[in-house]
């Protein structure tokens, strides 16, 4: 299982699509998505307050939005 998480933000509709894609994903590449408010944290929003949603790997790598299924797939693949 690979964890995958999600910095996100409550009303952020581009939240709601990479969370979308993301579970379109997690059966095939068996995901574990975490959600991450960042509002909880102020340094979370400094560092993504303009830049969510971003993925974060399991190797610290980041996908910031826009990002599509396959720009994801190539992440789990490498």
């Amino acid at each position: 299982m690979t964890d995958l998480i999600l910095y996100t933000t409550a009303g952020c509709h581009l939240c709601v699509l990479a969370e979308d894609i993301l579970q379109a994903l997690s059966s095939q590449y068996e995901l574990n998505i975490i959600p991450t408010e960042i509002g909880d944290d102020d340094e979370l929003v400094e560092r993504y307050g303009v830049s969510i949603p971003v993925i974060k790997f399991p190797d610290n790598s980041e996908l910031n939005w826009p990002f599509e299924t396959q720009d994801i797939e190539n992440k789990l693949t490498l």
